[in-house]
């Protein structure tokens, strides 16, 4: 008898919301960029003044997500609609010391961190007499530890009230289906409260996780860092305060993704002629990494995406890391998911040595995939499903 097959292990669920429609929210102290980052980022208006507070309001925008393989399709296909994937980012008014308590501008900001995905966390490198700083001198270090403490306090704060609303359910009134909870929330507490860590780089069970997601604490969220230097520190890339933020990165937030920039530099290339753009980047040889921030912002919220493509449409279409056939099909229309059949599927890589997709097939790497495939990142798919029209392929939009 051939040997049964190992049963893979079952994935936990992922910490945070579910859904495609997902935010990256741009956070530090006043003063450090964030507005003019955002402005480049997005190529939008908004307020980028030297004072602190300028932005009350979050400003939110939809970025195109770079990718080779979206340009080539569309190279090859030449449709009048091409519709890449895009992230939502917000940008978030400065935070500045005591914010969980109400300083500054805090709570409603915090609210507003609440409401996004994933942070981008901004923290300023570069001297200049020009543009103030809230803490009255440059110290990246203490301003990333202002930030980090701002956050895991206010989620301290929230679990302080929680946890006394579930303790009387489970003490006095007796609700033994709220013991679960109110031990993970104690768990959580000590956590923050005693270790001083954040919740996103902690091993939690996947009850645990069911938990979380309820409440979907400020520090749970996976977070990017990003340190803005001078135009000159960036081209030369170096910095006096590198190393000592990358140190106090891995000992408090191991893992979390940094990307040193420049916003003058950034702004610079906005304001140029592409001729201009290109001479500037190979005199100074180095080039824009608002690209890599923008991908690294959409992995970081487990978003992903596939293709389908046509004479008609090369579109991009986000789901969530993980996501089955016939929930992607529900992407593109929700009776495909409803009437799914089968999801026919190449990939990208393939049909761009091969060439056609008449060669995929050809080399017998078109497959026909059921309703437990796992969409994967880049899938080339043509969705067949029954619908109230009858058969339906569902391969361009």
């Amino acid at each position: 008898m051939p040997p049964k097959k190992k049963e893979q292990p079952k994935a936990k669920p992922l910490i945070g919301r579910v859904g495609t429609s997902l935010k990256c929210g741009i956070v530090g102290l006043p003063n450090v960029g964030k507005s003019t980052f955002f402005n480049v980022l997005t190529k939008s208006t908004a307020a980028a003044e030297n004072f602190p507070f300028c932005t009350i309001d979050p400003n939110e925008s939809r970025v195109p997500v770079p990718d080779e393989r979206f340009d080539f399709l569309c190279n090859f296909y030449k449709p009048p609609s091409k519709i890449p994937a895009f992230l939502k980012v917000v940008d978030i008014a400065g935070l500045v010391k005591g914010a969980h308590e109400g300083q500054g501008l805090g709570n409603a900001f915090l609210s507003n961190i609440s409401a996004c995905d994933a942070i981008f966390h901004m923290t300023r490198a570069f001297e200049d007499e020009d543009v103030s700083h809230v803490e009255g001198d440059v110290n990246p270090v203490r301003d990333m530890e202002i930030i980090f403490d701002e956050l895991r306090l206010k989620d301290i704060e929230y679990l302080n009230d929680r946890i006394q609303d579930v303790e009387k359910k489970v003490t006095r009134g007796g609700d033994k289906s709220k013991r679960a909870e109110y031990d993970t929330l104690i768990k959580i507490h000590k956590i923050l409260d005693e270790e001083k860590k954040a919740v996103r780089f902690c091993d939690w069970t996947a009850n645990e996780i069911e938990i979380l997601n309820k409440h979907l604490l400020l520090t749970s969220k996976p977070m990017i860092y990003l340190i803005n230097l001078s135009e000159k520190d960036f081209l030369r890339k170096k910095n006096k305060w590198l190393v000592k933020m990358k140190e106090w990165i891995d000992t408090n937030d191991p893992g979390a993704p940094v990307i040193p920039f420049s916003g003058l530099f950034e702004m610079n290339l906005l304001e140029k002629t592409d001729e201009e753009r290109e001479a500037y980047i190979k005199e100074k040889n180095c080039s824009s990494v608002l690209p890599k921030i923008i991908t690294t912002g959409f992995r970081a919220l487990t978003l992903q995406y596939f293709f389908t493509t046509g004479e008609d449409e090369v579109r991009a279409w986000t789901i969530q890391k993980g996501t089955k056939a016939p929930q992607a099909a529900g992407r593109v229309h929700g009776d495909f998911e409803k009437g799914f059949i089968m999801a026919e599927v190449m990939k990208y890589d393939d049909f761009k040595e091969l060439g056609s997709e008449a060669a995929v097939k050809a080399a017998g790497k078109y497959r026909q995939q059921g309703r437990n495939y796992v969409v994967e990142d880049g899938d080339i798919v043509l969705f067949k499903a029954n619908t109230a029209a009858g058969l339906t392929e569902k391969k361009k939009k």
